[in-house]
C-alpha cells in the first residue's frame, strides 16, 4: 500500500495564509442571524444641512464603512426641528442596521430643553461609537483690551452687566457653554443670541460684543487672519487642533464643555450589528489619514464603546438640563 504525503508547509507560508485569510475576513460582510450584514446599502441620517463639519464628517466615516463592510453607506441630510425628524425617521426603520444616525451633544441639550420630544433619546437608539469630540474657544478680537480670559473676568466683576458675549441661538452648546461659563466664574455678563456664526462675527469683529464661543472650524478663518484672538478653549485638555490655547481650568474656572458625535442605531438592533459596526469604526478612527483629514475640520477622531457612548449621552443630559434649569431658559 502507498502512501500519499502531503506537503509540509514552512513556518512562514503558514503564517502568510493566516495572515491573508484574516485579512480577507476583514473585508467580509459580517454574517449573523439574518444572513451577512450589510447586505444592502447602509444610510447614515444626519440632523445637519450638507456642507457643515458633522456633514463632511459623516460623509468621511461612510467611505470608510464602505471600504471596510463591503457595501454602500451613503449619507441622508434632514436639518431641522432640533433633529426630530432625523430621530423619527431612524427610530421607525428597521432595525437591521440599514438605517443608522449621527447624533451629537446637542441631541442631550434637546432631551433637557424641549418639555417633550417624541422619541427618547436613550430608550429608542442603541449606541455604536463615539467619532470624534472638539472643544469651544472664547475668542475677541485682535484689538481687545482682553488679553487673557482672566482680564475679562475680572472686567466682569468690576462692572457687573456691562459686557457682551455674543453666541448663536438660545439653546445651542455655545449659548448654553456661555450660561455655564457664567455661573462658573460667577460674573454677570449679557448673552446675545444671534441667528447664526456669520451675525455673531459681524458684531464681535464691529466691537458690538465683547466676546463670543463658538468652535474652531467656526473661527479658524478668522484667527488665521489675525482679526481674532483665542483667550481659552473649553476642553479637559488642551486640544491638539490649539495646544498654545489654555482650558478654562488653566484660567482658573472649573469647568470644561466638550462637544461630541457619534453613531446610534435604532434600538432593538441586533448585537451582532452593533459589533461588527463598533469593530470596523475602531480601526477607521485610529487611522492616521483619516484622524489627520478630521483634525483640519476641528475633530478629534475617538473611537468608543457603546456603553461609554451611552454613558456620555445620559451624563450630557443631566448636565445641560441643569445649566438650563440655573439659567432660567424656558424650556420648549
Amino acid at each position: 500500500m502507498s502512501l500519499i504525503r502531503r506537503p509540509v508547509l514552512s513556518r512562514r507560508a503558514v503564517l502568510t495564509s493566516t495572515l491573508a485569510a484574516l485579512a480577507t475576513a476583514r473585508t467580509m460582510p459580517f454574517a449573523n442571524a439574518q444572513g451577512l450584514y450589510p447586505s444592502r446599502p447602509v444610510r447614515i441620517v444626519l440632523p445637519f444641512a450638507a456642507g457643515g463639519v458633522a456633514d463632511i464628517t459623516a460623509r468621511l466615516i461612510a467611505d470608510q464603512l464602505g471600504t471596510k463592510l463591503g457595501q454602500r453607506f451613503y449619507v441622508e441630510n434632514q436639518p431641522g426641528a432640533g433633529g426630530i425628524s432625523a430621530a423619527r425617521t431612524v427610530i421607525s426603520a428597521p432595525p437591521d442596521g440599514s438605517t443608522l444616525a449621527l447624533l451629537s451633544n446637542g441631541t442631550a441639550i434637546s432631551a433637557s430643553l424641549f418639555k417633550k420630544l417624541p422619541f427618547d433619546p436613550v430608550k429608542d437608539f442603541a449606541p455604536i461609537s463615539s467619532l470624534g469630540t472638539f472643544d469651544f474657544l472664547f475668542a475677541v478680537r485682535a484689538e481687545s483690551k482682553f488679553k487673557t480670559l482672566e482680564d475679562f473676568i475680572k472686567a466682569a466683576k468690576q462692572k457687573p452687566g456691562t459686557l457682551n458675549v455674543g453666541t448663536i441661538n438660545t439653546g445651542s452648546t455655545q449659548n448654553l457653554a456661555a450660561e455655564l461659563f457664567k455661573t462658573a466664574a460667577g460674573v454677570d455678563f449679557v448673552i446675545v443670541p444671534f441667528r447664526g456664526t456669520p451675525e455673531v462675527l459681524v458684531a464681535l469683529l464691529q466691537d458690538s460684543v465683547d466676546l463670543t464661543i463658538d468652535s474652531y472650524s467656526a473661527l479658524k478663518g478668522n484667527l488665521a487672519d489675525g482679526k481674532l484672538r483665542a483667550l481659552a478653549a473649553t476642553g479637559p485638555l488642551r486640544s491638539k487642533i490649539t495646544p498654545d490655547i489654555p482650558t478654562l481650568r488653566e484660567s482658573g474656572i472649573e469647568a470644561s464643555i466638550e462637544s461630541w458625535n457619534g453613531l446610534f442605531a435604532p434600538a432593538g438592533t441586533p448585537p451582532g450589528v452593533i459589533g461588527a459596526l463598533n469593530t470596523a469604526l475602531q480601526e477607521i478612527l485610529v487611522d492616521p489619514v483619516l484622524k489627520k483629514k478630521m483634525l483640519e475640520l476641528g475633530i478629534d477622531a475617538k473611537p468608543s464603546t457603546p456603553e461609554q457612548l451611552a454613558a456620555r449621552l445620559r451624563a450630557d443630559i443631566d448636565k445641560w438640563r441643569a445649566v438650563i434649569e440655573q439659567s432660567g431658559i424656558e424650556r420648549q
